[in-house]
């Protein structure tokens, strides 16, 4: 029986349009090997490892008359070539280049009538490097555990790990009659999956409810941020459907020294230099910022036993946190960021921050995935913009002997934000992605360099 989406799941086509796209993306900067890397190489790489994400090679294929949500069927006509392509920069082959072909690519929607995912290799970046870029719908995220397709092509070795033989074959897709029967099926032994259907999400309260029975105090205490609407911000605009993208790269070591002489963590240090950078970048548009001042950020947190053993974390809490950025002083933001992050973990706001998103259909799954799937038509009320942070390993990685020397997450934008913050840290770096709407943004770039210069002002506190 082929798999039907869940009601979270199948939300996040219903709630998709033209200004709101619901995939995530990736942007990996590599240096190519001594014998290069071509397109044949990517596709031949990742034809290697497509067996270890089946639903690469699964679309969508709808129930008649919407009786049933609908099921994930094997592409029978599954074409590799259409979704690894191929592009170049022209000369001199600038990060600047490259950040306005990432705009234009996210900026597009994903392909519905075929399985839902994009990688594009960007040849030509200058200093004999290349870019791989990875767009993957929501649809497709379906748990914490989910895979991406560019996690699968990398190794810790310049030596491509052996892969078992591929034996896929594509079952038959499903008949019209057969779906309709299976809906009729599933309807019959489960009366509630109509009602279900219907709700497009909204079921995934119950499992919500269920892993907040012990924390009941967290759900009020979350309800009662929500309660409050974000601070009124530029960071909240009506958007269009054209992008623009930003990057920062920053030393992981700097944090870490921050976070030795201030304490906290190294999350609360980034959450600082947010605040802080959007504090300079609020008053270089002439906007009013006093002592009061907060924006809200809606902060998905990957949680491990140990922050810095260099693995992927795969628990996450979300949480609901009013950045200080009408603090003048960087040292008392860090602190008061410290607070409010320890204060969430103490009440359990944590767990409340997720029976919130679930309310909404959104259940928060994996990484920074979590800071999209969020009911877009709420979010503009919760919290003025999304700042997600995913520990990534402090080792090289490899695609084919080429080695990966950025790794910059696109977190997509939900309707009525202006711009979001993704960050992953990797081999002694932090990558910063900010993601805007072109229109509302048009100094993307500027918030980029104030994102810089706060993480410098932490710095010297420790100086």
């Amino acid at each position: 029986m082929a798999d039907r989406l869940s009601p979270l799941d199948v939300s996040f086509l219903y709630f998709e349009e033209p200004t709101t796209p619901m995939h995530v993306g990736g942007v990996a900067v590599f240096q190519a090997p001594e014998d290069g890397f071509d397109y044949d190489r990517l596709v031949g790489l990742i034809n290697d490892r497509i067996a270890f994400v089946p639903r690469y090679r699964q679309r969508i294929r709808w129930v008649p008359g919407r009786l049933a949500n609908p099921v994930w069927v094997d592409d029978e006509n599954f074409d590799i070539n259409y979704h690894v392509r191929r592009s170049a920069l022209p000369p001199p082959g600038t990060d600047a280049q490259l950040r306005d072909f990432v705009a234009r690519v996210q900026s597009r929607p994903l392909d519905r009538s075929r399985p839902l995912w994009e990688t594009y290799l960007v040849e030509g970046l200058s200093d004999d490097r290349f870019a791989i870029i990875t767009k993957t719908h929501h649809a497709m995220v379906d748990g914490v555990g989910a895979v991406d397709i560019g996690q699968v092509i990398l190794d810790t070795s310049p030596e491509p790990a052996d892969t078992p033989e591929d034996t896929w074959r594509p079952a038959p897709e499903p008949s019209w009659i057969e779906l309709v029967a299976g809906a009729v099926a599933e309807t019959v032994r489960r009366p509630t999956a109509a009602v279900d259907t219907v709700r497009g999400g909204l079921s995934d309260v119950r499992s919500t409810a269920e892993r907040l029975a012990g924390a009941v105090g967290g759900l009020f205490a979350a309800a009662a941020t929500a309660a409050r609407p974000a601070p009124g911000s530029p960071l909240n605009a009506t958007i269009g459907e054209q992008r623009r993208y930003a990057t920062v790269t920053l030393d992981l070591d700097d944090h870490r020294r921050v976070r030795k002489t201030h304490g906290g963590t190294v999350n609360d240090v980034v959450l600082a230099t947010v605040a802080g950078a959007l504090r300079s970048w609020l008053l270089m548009r002439g906007e009013p910022v006093t002592s009061s001042t907060t924006v809200r950020a809606m902060v998905p947190v990957s949680i491990r036993s140990d922050e810095e053993n260099g693995h992927m974390g795969n628990r996450v809490a979300s949480y609901l946190v009013d950045l200080p950025v009408g603090e003048p002083s960087a040292a008392m933001r860090l602190h008061q960021v410290s607070y409010r992050m320890r204060a969430h973990k103490e009440t359990g706001q944590a767990v409340g921050a997720e029976a919130l998103a679930g309310l909404a259909g959104f259940a928060p799954p994996t990484l920074h995935a979590l800071g999209a799937r969020l009911a877009s038509g709420l979010s503009k009320r919760w919290f003025n913009l999304v700042v997600t942070n995913v520990p990534g390993p402090q080792v090289p990685l490899y695609a084919a002997s080429a080695r990966m020397l950025a790794a910059f997450p696109v977190v997509p934008l939900a309707k009525g934000q202006a711009v979001s913050i993704g960050l992953t840290s990797y081999d002694g770096k932090v990558f910063y992605g900010l993601n805007a709407d072109r229109d509302a943004m048009p100094d993307v770039e500027v918030l980029a360099q104030c994102i810089e210069d706060a993480l410098a002002e932490l710095v010297e506190t420790v100086r």
